[in-house]
């Protein structure tokens, strides 16, 4: 069985990443997401299992201890973690995997995987965007939107770290774009649209 791509999603907050990943997620063939572990409390909708792992602390520092992350990072005072063993066995069942991860974190993973991995960066147009969206989503203090644009800023000064990215202007051409690079990351791994491995026999 050919094996399944790992592809690394980055944003800053507000961007829409999470609307577009979901979008993809339900509308590509073979591709799973990876479900991370958090110390932050969960938000209105969100899901055990789904969203994230909602762990204590104790329970995050202990599972790190243990090795068990292929990553980790503190973001906006919590901790956010990827399990080795979640990846490893969506990717040998022939899936491609999403990770949708902060830019420390996706630096962690360059680190270990180089091009093993796909990363891919969303974009705002533009700051001024970013900070309308923050504000209309309604969920944060002013303070806190102001730290988020801080860190956007930061995060976008290192998009060299990313083979694509994507400007979410529109949601749903930002998806298409996304799952654009999917289809081509599967071409280049001799896969078809769907993922399946191609059989070539010869004449």
């Amino acid at each position: 069985m050919t094996s399944g791509s790992l592809f690394i999603i980055s944003a800053p907050s507000g961007t829409g990443k999470t609307t577009i990943l979901k979008k993809v997620i339900s509308e590509v063939e073979g591709v799973g997401f990876s479900v991370s572990h958090t110390t932050r409390t969960p938000r209105a909708g969100e899901l055990e299992g789904k969203d994230y792992h909602f762990v204590k602390e104790s329970t995050f520092q202990a599972l790190r201890e243990q090795d068990a992350f292929l990553e980790w990072a503190a973001v906006h005072g919590n901790l956010y973690g990827t399990s080795k063993a979640v990846i490893d066995d969506l990717i040998m069942q022939g899936r491609d995997v999403i990770l949708d991860i902060d830019v420390q974190g996706a630096r962690q993973i360059r680190e270990k995987v180089g091009k093993e991995a796909v990363f891919v960066f969303i974009a705002p147009p533009s700051l001024d965007v970013l900070q309308q969206r923050l504000t209309n989503r309604g969920t944060d203090a002013e303070s806190v939107i102001k730290i988020r644009l801080q860190n956007a800023r930061q995060e976008m000064v290192d998009l060299e770290l990313y083979d694509y990215v994507v400007v979410n202007d529109v949601i749903e051409n930002a998806a298409e774009i996304l799952r654009s690079i999917i289809i081509a990351e599967r071409s280049r791994k001799r896969r078809s649209a769907t993922g399946a491995p191609l059989q070539f026999h010869p004449v």
